[in-house]
């Protein structure tokens, strides 16, 4: 059974730093682009940051630049999504996906694209 499994949320204050990790298993994702996407309440689930296999290639939505760092250890199975300077807009449920074919045309960035997902971890920054 494949599994995606996200840790590390909780309520952090405006400023604060916090790190999500997503773990693994069930099959090799050799191969495999990750990426984070997080909903809001309300709102439509939406690309954070994405990352390949061998970690070259990396993107960012423009919200987050210079604020989140992603990252992968390949020898873990694991995927981690480091945030720093967290504002209030960065309250959501933040999910990870796995999906491969992902670099052309921007598909990273596209929540259909991504054939795997972990059941999200909430993130609430308070002001």
């Amino acid at each position: 059974q494949v599994q995606l499994v996200e840790s590390g949320g909780g309520l952090v204050q405006a400023g604060g730093s916090l790190r999500l990790s997503c773990a693994t298993s069930g099959r090799t994702f050799s191969g495999y682009t990750m990426g984070w996407f997080r909903q809001a309440p309300g709102k439509e689930r939406k690309f954070v940051a994405a990352i390949n296999w061998g970690g070259g290639k990396i993107y960012y939505a423009d919200s987050v630049k210079g604020r989140f760092t992603i990252s992968r250890d390949n020898a873990k199975n694991t995927v981690y999504l480091q945030m720093n300077s967290l504002e209030p807009e960065d309250t959501a449920v933040y999910y990870c996906g796995a999906g491969t074919g992902l670099l052309l045309n921007s598909n990273y960035a596209s929540e259909g694209k991504y054939r795997y997902w972990g059941q999200g971890t909430q993130l609430t920054v308070s002001s």
